[in-house]
């Protein structure tokens, strides 16, 4: 089992920047692939990010590419999301999510586990 719990999020105003973390509660963190998902209401849950266990392949959408990088830590068992120039359509609830597997996906039935959540909100 693999626990995972979000922080970080808050509110900025449009152009700002905010730094999402995600701590697991794991001792072979460094076997799991890591992601970023978001689901603003009444929209369905979206990628955003996703790192490989080695941290040699990443995904990113879209929509985030060139402003949100993701990171990860093995030693803190953390996984990073540098939000840049956020924008208000950013506004959303952001998951963590881990799956065990070597490659990064953009696909939520991937993942075996999610955090709660932290709430980001962008203000224009």
């Amino acid at each position: 089992q693999v626990q995972l719990v979000e922080s970080g999020g808050g509110l900025v105003q449009a152009g700002g920047s905010l730094r999402l973390s995600c701590a697991a509660s794991t001792r072979t963190f460094s076997i799991y692939t890591l992601g970023w998902f978001r689901q603003a209401p009444g929209k369905e849950r979206e990628p955003v990010a996703a790192i490989s266990w080695s941290a040699d392949r990443t995904y990113y959408a879209d929509s985030v590419k060139g402003r949100f990088t993701i990171s990860r830590d093995n030693a803190r068992n953390t996984v990073y999301l540098q939000m840049n120039s956020l924008k208000p359509e950013d506004t959303a609830l952001y998951y963590c999510a881990a799956r065990r597997a070597l490659a990064p996906s953009g696909l939520h039935n991937d993942y075996n586990y999610w955090g709660q959540g932290t709430q980001v909100a962008v203000s224009s």
